[in-house]
């Protein structure tokens, strides 16, 4: 056996020994390695369920008497970022980008069981992708502002006037809009609504007196 091929053997013993080493640490690393723990979450049919659903969508006019009548178990948040939220903000809002919406100390503001959690952002992109976040992850309470800022400036804040032929709920409606928008600092009027036709009450004619006639004196005498 030639000097070579005895050296080509040994560094093969070699390599063998050294793969045989390192299997043995990666077994015990394995058995030092937690658990895994298996993620229960939603079941796909409920969660396609809750995103079909309209139910976490809120109307302006909802939110604008919530907080008119300052009920006590509401939540805003604002999703937008913070140069956003100081230009503009609703009131009682608190903000949270959505950027640090799942920061730990933020999670107790989105996962309630005493208010109702009402997001909202320009529109509703973010707000609605907060919401389904939140409800990826079981959380019971969150509602999305149903077309966000925008729709809040186009009906809260310019109403638009309800056409001749719309039916008194549509005037009742808007009055109560520019009534939300006074409160909220915007002065506006309101606008009579007709619900019964007034028919004028008919003249009276004017009795004008006739001249009486004076009587005449006999002419001559005795």
């Amino acid at each position: 056996m030639s000097a070579r091929f005895k050296t080509k053997r040994i560094l093969v013993k070699r390599s063998y020994q050294f793969l045989a080493v390192l299997l043995i640490i990666l077994s015990g690393g394995l058995l030092l390695l937690p658990e895994i723990q298996k993620h229960e979450g939603l079941s796909p049919e409920y969660y396609v369920k809750n995103m079909l659903s309209t139910e976490r969508y809120i109307s302006t006019d909802e939110l604008a008497d919530r907080i008119i009548n300052e009920d006590p178990a509401l939540l805003i948040i604002d999703t937008r970022t913070t140069e956003e939220f100081k230009k503009f903000s609703l009131p009682n809002a608190i903000n949270i980008p959505v950027s640090e919406i799942f920061n730990p100390g933020n999670n107790l503001y989105l996962d309630q069981e005493v208010y109702d959690i009402v997001l909202y952002s320009n529109d509703h992109f973010f707000a609605e992708e907060v919401w389904m976040l939140g409800n990826r992850l079981g959380y019971q309470r969150l509602y999305v502002l149903q077309g966000g800022l925008n729709a809040w400036f186009n009906t809260i804040i310019k109403p638009t006037y309800p056409d001749q032929t719309m039916s008194n709920e549509e005037f009742e409606r808007y009055n109560f809009r520019k009534a939300a928008g006074k409160y909220f600092g915007v002065a506006t009027d309101t606008i009579e609504i007709i619900t019964e036709v007034k028919i004028a009450p008919t003249p009276k004619k004017k009795v004008v007196p006739k001249p009486k006639k004076k009587k005449r004196m006999p002419e001559g005498g005795c």
